[in-house]
């Protein structure tokens, strides 16, 4: 093979990863010399102004995306580098995109299945070059940083978007709607045997006919196919306590992760994580591995994966009840046959404790626990449509990017709707991904008859991406924009009191208001120890009189029409 064309990875000693330039530089030169094979371009900016790129490989030269889905070509989507300290994927992405390009019986190969890539998605991470940030990595010899140039995590961002690179992801992805999804990452944790783990779509979260297809058909394909490849694979190994002894379990990857994002729009995702202990040679071949198995298997079956994903677009729509949120049924293990190293407790040197380490000497095999069952925990009745006031801009864009359909009203009208109130919300105390993430939220639903504004937005469930729309809108959703902080402004009282002016009119409004005194009644048997402390009193009786109410405040802002 000519120089020219083997990778910066492929130049080196297999300790190597490419760079952010070198990589776009050497798929332009790819693209110049095989037009009929790749096509290369820019599809946006990060935040730091670094060009995006993405790529395409058809095997007949056809790569405008609408005939492409016009005429229902199964597409497989790669996406690379979201971590640059994990960047197997970047330079395993180089070799198999130049072979295509260079070995006409495995294009060939592809038939009528596009290969769609993002080569290195964190371009700023990618940037801020360094050999120490990944603590108990072994090698390349230097890598970029996890975060982007806001400090974020890509894989925390796709619903939430603070970041461009998100919305370029969120508008490309939903453009090209791809069957399968293989997004390319580097594990830490316990020490095992395996170069390869594997996190996919949560099949019970997936659901409808895709989720029990995956955990059947698709998952022993891919395991399989490692084998025999050379590469045995086992499922992510997330410790239900300190070591895989006492079991794993299946990764709940929520839509803030990329296989969770991709469920919502009823694509087969997985997120495969080399093991950091190994050598990076071993965790560049077994990823090119897992991902031409992933490759191969939706190239065989991609006709049967896309009627299924139609199928499960139209039973969402027609259902009257939907789940958004999903907890793991601990009483429902399965096994899983784990090939692990002996559990070494031993004193530390560093500190009166006692810490962990695995003794590769004494390798063990054996069934261990696998918690693989999820069952929906949260179910809402479907409502007819959502309405969203156009005033709130920012859950709009993301609907917008992501395909939803939205209609505005034409007038000002009055209409009787669902919506919630917000009871309590506890939030993380500290900063999570730039936002105080709202862990634990109680609502009430209530019916009421609320004006609107011409204007505002309609969002039909009867719509391909009513998924999206409803786990992000339900405010009880994993990462919904609830969650995320987007409607924040609701949950603050604007109107406040003078103590001791309000202390006089308070007792007149528990005199004029019967269901107000019966409240404090109530609160006052429950809370004894409070009636000595006036701000707790006067701020109990203000939120609750009828007189002073502001009906904004709490009252989550999104509507629905059932």
């Amino acid at each position: 093979m000519q120089n020219t064309l083997l990778t910066p990875y492929e130049q080196g000693n297999h300790n190597q990863t490419t760079s952010w330039a070198d990589c776009i530089a050497w798929y332009d030169m790819l693209a110049r010399r095989y037009p009929a094979v790749l096509h290369f371009a820019q599809i946006g900016v990060s935040d730091m102004g670094v060009p995006i790129h993405a790529g395409v490989v058809s095997s007949d030269g056809v790569f405008d995306r609408a005939a492409i889905k016009a005429a229902g070509r199964p597409v497989f989507f790669n996406n690379n580098g979201i971590h640059p300290g994990e960047p197997e994927g970047v330079d395993g992405c180089m070799a198999l995109v130049r072979d295509f390009c260079v070995e006409p019986e495995r294009l060939a190969a592809l038939g009528r299945t596009v290969f769609l890539f993002i080569p290195l998605y964190n371009v700023d991470g990618s940037l801020n070059r360094n050999d120490s940030s990944r603590v108990n990595q072994d090698g390349p010899e230097s890598f970029g940083f996890r975060g982007n140039s806001r400090h974020l995590d890509l894989n925390r961002d796709f619903v939430k978007c603070d970041t461009l690179a998100a919305r370029v992801f969120n508008e490309h992805f939903t453009s090209w709607d791809p069957d399968v999804m293989v997004d390319t990452h580097t594990s830490n944790g316990a020490d095992y045997s395996y170069t390869m783990t594997l996190i996919h779509t949560q099949a019970d979260k997936l659901g409808g006919s895709l989720g029990p297809f995956l955990r059947e058909t698709m998952l022993p394909a891919m395991f399989s196919g490692m084998e025999q490849r050379g590469w045995p694979t086992c499922p992510y190994v997330n410790p239900v306590q300190d070591s895989p002894d006492h079991g794993i379990a299946e990764f709940l990857e929520t839509p803030r992760f990329s296989t969770g994002y991709a469920a919502l729009h009823h694509t087969i995702g997985f997120m495969p994580e080399t093991h950091m202990l190994k050598s990076y040679a071993a965790r560049y071949d077994s990823m090119r591995a897992l991902v031409e198995t992933a490759l191969d298997f939706t190239v065989q079956h991609g006709a049967t994966i896309q009627a299924l994903r139609r199928v499960d677009r139209a039973t969402y729509r027609e259902a009257r009840s939907l789940p958004v949120h999903w907890s793991m049924d601990e009483s429902k293990p399965s096994t899983f046959r784990f090939k692990g190293y002996a559990a070494v407790y031993k004193p530390s040197i560093l500190g009166d404790y006692t810490r962990l380490s695995y003794d590769r000497a004494a390798p063990w095999e054996r069934e261990i626990a696998y918690f693989d069952s999820f069952p929906a925990d949260v179910e809402v009745p479907a409502p007819k449509a959502y309405i969203v006031p156009q005033q709130w801009r920012e859950a709009i864009e993301r609907l917008q990017w992501n395909g939803v359909q939205l209609e505005r009203l034409t007038a000002d009208e009055s209409r009787t709707v669902d919506y919630y109130q917000v009871v309590s919300v506890q939030s993380r105390a500290n900063a999570y991904e730039g936002h105080m993430f709202h862990d634990e939220v109680v609502l009430e639903r209530r019916t009421d008859t609320l004006p609107l504004r011409a204007g505002d937005y309609i969002v039909s469930l009867d719509q391909e991406q009513a998924r999206y729309a409803v786990e992000m809108l339900e405010p009880l959703g994993h990462d919904s924009f609830f969650r995320w902080g987007l409607f924040n402004s609701v949950l603050e009282k604007k109107e406040a009191y003078s103590d001791y002016v309000f202390e006089d009119h308070a007792a007149e409004l528990l005199r004029d208001e019967p269901a107000l005194k019966a409240k404090f009644t109530a609160w006052k048997a429950v809370n004894p120890a409070l009636l000595s402390d006036q701000n707790a009193v006067l701020d109990f009786i203000f939120a609750n009189c009828e007189r002073y109410r502001e009906p904004e405040w709490r009252r989550y802002p999104i509507f629905m029409l059932m």
